[in-house]
């Protein structure tokens, strides 16, 4: 399976991944973000966390339209898989390929810490090792991490089942604790917490780890 992990300026979690994908077992190249295409043969795209072009304007916008998001987009709209974690997901949700947005923290403060998520569809190539209703625990950092949606677009991500992780205690004003959403497709997964950081035994905690090791699989079983 090939992976590829998008470099912007501002971008710290690029590495945290693509090793977290390679224990996986995944292929993995990283793409700066003024390329055009994707590499050849490329099965799943991450979005890092990090604070690409400083965050200025708003999360992710400047970086949604970097060249490469458009090879993203067209990616996601051929049935490819991407992953957007924290100012990934915030990139997601600017390019479209996920509905709604993350506002400034209710608590008006960057939040860092690890939270209990509760696992709510285990019906996604990314969710499909943890048992549904199970309780994890990763760590959030983030600033900007308050999901919101308009009651149509929550009542289809409910009715649909494409909220992937809910927080077990909400750490930012998140909409119905939504920490995690899927597209249409069940491809395109964007969500706030970092898997990437609980992915090692020296982490203290690996339960982040199934997620890669989930969605690597279904992709090499494909």
């Amino acid at each position: 399976m090939k992976a590829a992990v998008v470099v912007f300026p501002g971008s710290n979690c690029d590495r945290d991944l693509k090793v977290a994908l390679e224990q996986a077992g995944a292929q993995v190249s990283m793409i700066w973000h003024k390329d055009t295409d994707l590499p050849s043969g490329i099965d799943l795209v991450g979005i890092p966390g990090g604070f690409s072009f400083g965050d200025y304007l708003r999360c992710g916008a400047i970086a949604a339209n970097s060249p490469i998001c458009r090879s993203i987009i067209s990616h996601a709209e051929k049935g490819g898989y991407v992953l957007g974690i924290c100012n990934g997901f915030q990139v997601l949700t600017e390019t479209g390929l996920l509905p709604g947005v993350l506002l400034r923290n209710a608590g008006l403060k960057y939040v860092c810490k690890a939270v209990d998520l509760k696992v709510e569809t285990s019906d996604s190539a990314y969710t499909s090792g943890y048992a549904k209703g199970a309780t994890i625990t990763i760590p959030i950092a983030h600033h900007d991490g308050n999901y919101f949606a308009d009651t149509d677009t929550l009542a289809r991500l409910n009715g649909d089942d494409r909220v992937a992780f809910r927080y077990a205690k909400n750490p930012n004003g998140s909409v119905e604790d939504i920490a995690g959403i899927l597209s249409d497709n069940r491809r395109v997964l964007g969500m706030m917490p970092h898997p990437e950081r609980m992915a090692d035994p020296l982490h203290g905690n690996t339960e982040g780890r199934l997620l890669f090791e989930s969605v690597v699989g279904a992709l090499e079983r494909a």
